[in-house]
């Protein structure tokens, strides 16, 4: 296998989407030859012409439109919109065009090889344009899914399976992580299934739940825990909408606790949509009440921006008062 970071992954998943499908078009801001804002575009225009690869006006609703246009028509559509928290003005094209396609049409047309990527969250002192996690506003949207990768081998595999899933996809790409995660990536072609959790690490006492750059800190929360002698099992959900209830629901049925964690802001975050339904699913089992560690419910700071992530150190502290209720 080839050491990539988690942009390579990804630009190397798109190269091997538009070598193997002639109908395969990427755009987006500055996604030429430029090769996009983080380079995940780096290099496609060169070596798959302007006309599968190219730039578009600054105009996010104009992007999607006609990504809607172009996927409706046949074409496999890869899109970018430059950062998530940009994403809003194509919010209409997202959840009443492409979300709809297929329904509103009773199945005769629709637009399910669309695949929209753009780089999530914080950590990287870019302030509150440029540090949102808005995941959650997708995953109250049926007809989408929505999928966040945690390291490079999850990037390459959960794109390529995205782009040639038969519906449209909002790939959300930790940015922390682009070139910070690295790890073995096979540099053929290969795919992970969607809507599947998986099991990070195993563990009796505590269910720790999250996805994207947050894993990394669950982990590290999750080793200051051994240390206490607190056994905890980490869950990748990797795809948001659907998401995988019967992975988690049978993990918390055997430590009969869950924590969860995001970035993004606690009141209205996908944290909470989780926690209903395994309190549902497991509430004859839980041990303790359903923890969520997120973001503060404040616009993101620039200044307090390591204050208001949901770090390492407020997982373990959560893991505690679970394990200790």
């Amino acid at each position: 296998m080839a050491q990539m970071n988690l942009l390579q992954a990804v630009n190397s998943a798109m190269d091997i989407a538009m070598a193997s499908d002639d109908s395969a078009v990427v755009f987006g801001e500055d996604v030429g030859h430029f090769g996009g804002v983080f380079r995940a575009t780096s290099k496609l225009q060169e070596k798959y012409g302007k006309d599968r690869c190219f730039n578009t006006p600054l105009t996010e609703q104009g992007i999607i439109g006609f990504a809607n246009g172009l996927a409706a028509q046949g074409s496999t559509a890869i899109a970018e919109i430059q950062f998530a928290d940009y994403i809003f003005p194509a919010f209409d094209q997202l959840v009443n065009e492409s979300a709809k396609f297929r329904y509103r049409s009773g199945n005769e047309f629709n637009v399910g090889s669309l695949t929209v990527r753009t780089p999530y969250g914080g950590g990287i002192a870019g302030g509150h344009y440029h540090s949102q996690s808005p995941e959650a506003y997708f995953t109250h949207t049926p007809g989408l899914k929505i999928v966040v990768p945690r390291n490079p081998y999850e990037a390459k595999g959960l794109l390529l399976a995205s782009i040639r899933d038969d519906n449209p996809v909002v790939f959300f790409e930790p940015k922390r992580l682009y070139r910070a995660s690295v790890g073995e990536v096979p540099e053929g072609d290969y795919s992970i299934s969607l809507s599947k959790a998986e099991v990070v690490q195993n563990g009796t006492d505590i269910t720790l739940l999250g996805w994207g750059a947050q894993i990394e800190l669950i982990e590290k929360a999750a080793k200051m825990a051994a240390d206490l002698g607190i056994s905890c099992e980490i869950i990748d959900l990797r795809t948001l909408l659907p998401w995988d209830v019967d992975t988690v629901a049978k993990s918390v049925c055997r430590t009969g606790r869950l924590l969860i964690s995001h970035e993004a802001p606690l009141t209205g975050g996908f944290a909470g949509e989780i926690a209903a339904t395994i309190q549902q699913e497991c509430f004859l089992h839980l041990e303790s009440p359903i923890a969520r560690v997120c973001g503060m419910d404040t616009p993101y700071p620039l200044a307090l921006e390591q204050a208001h992530m949901a770090d390492h150190l407020k997982i373990f502290e959560a893991i505690k008062a679970s394990v200790e209720f």
